[in-house]
């Protein structure tokens, strides 16, 4: 009698088990079904007017001139720091002069998108979804479409298309502040000049660099914009609903973030290649 009691219990458990799942797995796919429809509806209304010039003016100053100073101390930190890193190990082999060659590459290529883009889902992509939810669950959205108003023309698609174009100035700022930061640390130890730096550091650099670098963050910023717009429309009830969009805002875009890195950097070197 107990023995099969055990074996009910235990096969319940694992019933409940195998039901938790499939219903996570379908949720899954309809929240990745939903995401579909919303980039999708992005796409549908980004052409079609009104496009509301001033909120995205707006949004481009939120997220492009109030991301500077802060863009400006990391970049500026990074380049240094690279350069301190990566002296001794060219030094070893006798190629200290490499080094702005070396750091010209590493910056250009990888690390000023990235760190923009790192920065950007941290700040600008967490303010978006905390900002969109907070109206989301205060029915705000609501109330513009009851005042005849595209809640998601006016919100989404205008913090959406201000992230797409702020954050490859972005990239490209840091990417400058980074070399010049490098160019500090370089001066210092061997009084170079900074044509001279600057020569070495693009000597190396092609234009399939330049392009994937732009490609990168303008990927990026779309990327970190429609995840925040599209978890802010969607947040839950309640005040914890406004934290769990923020939070899901953030891990997601820097996820794919780092996944769309990968495509894109297989996908230069393969042209870089041919």
């Amino acid at each position: 009698m107990n023995k099969d009691l055990e074996m009910l219990k235990k096969n319940n458990h694992t019933d409940n088990h195998k039901y938790v799942f499939s219903k996570n797995i379908d949720l899954y796919f309809i929240d990745v079904y939903h995401a579909y429809k919303f980039v999708t509806r992005f796409f549908r209304e980004v052409f079609i007017p009104p496009f509301h010039l001033r909120a995205i003016i707006a949004q481009s100053y939120e997220i492009g001139v109030k991301s500077l100073p802060l863009i400006t101390v990391t970049g500026f930190i990074i380049g240094i720091v690279f350069t301190k890193q990566s002296r001794p190990s060219l030094e070893n082999f006798g190629a200290a002069s490499w080094l702005p060659n070396l750091i010209g590459i590493a910056i250009i290529r990888a690390l000023g998108p990235i760190l923009t883009a790192l920065i950007c889902a941290g700040k600008v992509g967490s303010s978006i979804g905390a900002e969109l939810s907070s109206m989301k669950v205060t029915e705000q959205i609501e109330a513009m479409e009851v005042s005849a108003i595209n809640p998601f023309k006016y919100l989404a698609v205008t913090r959406i298309v201000a992230a797409t174009t702020m954050i490859p100035l972005l990239a490209a700022y840091c990417i400058f502040i980074g070399l010049m930061g490098s160019y500090f640390n370089v001066h210092s130890e061997e009084t170079t000049s900074s044509i001279t730096f600057f020569q070495d550091a693009f000597s190396s650099v092609t234009f399939v660099d330049l392009f994937a670098a732009l490609a990168k963050a303008t990927l990026f910023g779309f990327t970190i914009g429609i995840i925040g717009c599209y978890k802010g429309f969607n947040a839950t009830k309640g005040t914890h609903g406004v934290g769990k969009a923020a939070n899901e805002t953030v891990v997601l875009s820097m996820f794919l973030v780092f996944v769309e890195e990968i495509i894109i950097v297989q996908l230069s070197n393969w042209i870089r290649f041919y």
